[in-house]
């Protein structure tokens, strides 16, 4: 999470953008993200100016070499005068950004192509300016900065909440990442993807595990055909584009499309999905898809979506997601029909039980991960549960960190099945046979499998606690005593 001070400054640079004659919430996240995207532009640059020094070969470089090109970086044009600042960056640097992925016909290029600078006020954008750079220096260095900043400012977009559309926090994405352990030859999708932020934990993912290795092919994938992500909103596209961009996937498949209508069908294309899709939303029934009515008959979006990601993945594809407890337990059809989708006709791995403050200060809705991989033939035999209670963070609305943290260990378990299948329903994971889940109408939440083990607390006789409360009693009554003649005597 972000320190005080600096949501104190964020607060401060979304008033001075404000001031610049911006006044829509998300437009003024769009402004802020071209800023700092232009300031990560010129991190890159450093990062391949430091490269080319050590291994003295060349690299291609973001920027040009002459005069012109290298003003257009963050270093050279911070520290202009308001009127000539705001000249370079409306006129020369914010063009530079739309055309820096040189393919005109790629995701960037197309969501970019509209995007128009709207801080019209110099000595605003000088401020804005001074702000991010302090805030990039002092307060936010090496940290999830994107992440983190985006996760603030989408707070304060009114329908955020509402709609059930908010940022999984780094930890969650990074330990479903950890759990699913994502390869560089797959091709991985979130038809729900907001920011792109499980895309860009499994391009770090990927990055850390196999970049030394990785032949020209696979690089080529990498920045083109490996991630895949949908949204409904076109600036959560556009912000999606430019964290993917900065994470060296420069021609992602990033769509404006409505994964659940009957305008999209795209069936069995991935071989991994990992998702937070909408909780809370509701859909006009004519227009959703039939084949996810197959599925789930509902207009829930949570339901819908898990039947969408079962549709898209390849046979012997995996997913991941989050899904609101009411998945787990609800009693209507749809809830019935889609878990037994999953117990009966797909492979169901695990479902991870999350704390109710994961989402804090957001939402305060209970959720849990679902595990699975498409079959279409069965193969669960057993489910393994685990009951997370921490996370590394405090689970109230600061959410500061904290030393308890159940992610290590989950990620540990998960991976050593084998080891799993002797404990006792007493413990944080188990094993629960696929005929016992179907004997309890197919109820996933682990409450109704986990086993609580209650001690007998012995207590003094009775006599004794009231003998205990008299001498209590007398205490007191000789404290107030000496008080009142203390007052007295000052009287």
């Amino acid at each position: 999470m972000l320190p005080e001070g600096a949501k104190n400054k964020i607060e401060q640079i979304w008033l001075d953008v404000i001031a610049g004659g911006v006044s829509q919430p998300t437009e003024v996240i769009e402004q802020l993200t071209y800023l700092m995207f232009a300031k990560q532009l010129d991190e890159m640059e450093a990062d391949i100016e430091t490269s080319e020094l050590i291994s003295g070969k060349r690299q291609e470089h973001l920027f040009d070499e002459s005069d012109e090109g290298q003003a257009l970086r963050w270093r050279n044009f911070r520290k202009l005068e308001a009127r000539e600042l705001h000249a370079v960056f409306s006129q020369k640097v914010f063009p530079f950004i739309k055309s820096v992925n040189r393919d005109a016909d790629s995701a960037f290029s197309h969501f970019l192509s509209d995007a128009i600078f709207k801080i019209n006020e110099p000595l605003a954008l000088q401020k804005v300016v001074a702000g991010l750079d302090d805030l990039f220096e002092h307060d936010i260095k090496g940290l999830d900065m994107q992440g983190d900043l985006y996760e603030h400012m989408l707070a304060k977009l009114n329908s955020a909440g509402r709609l059930g559309a908010f940022r999984t926090p780094k930890q969650i994405r990074e330990l479903i990442v950890n759990l699913m352990q994502p390869t560089v030859d797959m091709r991985i999708c979130d038809p729900a993807c907001g920011t792109a932020g499980f895309l860009i934990s499994c391009a770090e993912y990927i990055r850390n595990h196999y970049e030394r290795n990785m032949s020209e092919e696979q690089w080529g994938h990498y920045r083109t055909s490996l991630f895949t992500g949908y949204d409904t909103d076109a600036t959560m596209c556009r912000l999606s584009c430019m964290n993917l961009m900065l994470h060296s996937v420069s021609n992602p498949r990033i769509e404006k499309r409505d994964s659940v209508s009957k305008d999209y069908n795209e069936e069995g294309n991935y071989n991994l999905i990992m998702a937070n899709p909408p909780f809370k939303g509701t859909l006009n029934k004519e227009n959703i898809s039939d084949r996810l009515k197959g599925i789930t008959n509902t207009t829930k979006s949570e339901l819908l979506f898990v039947g969408l990601f079962i549709e898209m993945l390849k046979v012997g594809g995996r997913c991941a997601c989050i899904v609101p407890d009411g998945v787990l337990f609800g009693s209507s059809n749809a809830h019935k029909s889609l878990r037994k989708e999953l117990v009966e006709n797909q492979y169901l791995e695990a479902v991870i039980s999350l704390p109710s403050g994961v989402f804090k200060p957001y939402a305060g809705v209970s959720t849990a991960i679902l595990i699975f991989t498409k079959t279409n033939s069965g193969g669960t035999e057993d489910v393994w549960f685990y009951d997370m209670k921490a996370d590394g963070f405090s689970l109230d609305d600061k959410r500061q960190p904290v030393a308890e943290n159940d992610i290590p260990d989950i990620i540990q378990r998960f991976h050593s099945q084998e080891n799993e299948k002797e404990r006792k329903r007493t413990e944080q994971s188990f094993f629960v046979k696929k005929e016992e889940i179907i004997g309890n109408g197919y109820d996933l939440s682990i409450n109704k499998y986990k086993q609580v083990e209650y001690t007998a607390k012995e207590y003094p006789p009775t006599s004794e606690i009231i003998e205990e409360l008299e001498k209590r009693h007398q205490r007191i009554g000789e404290q107030l005593r000496i008080l009142k003649e203390m007052l007295d005597m000052g009287e």
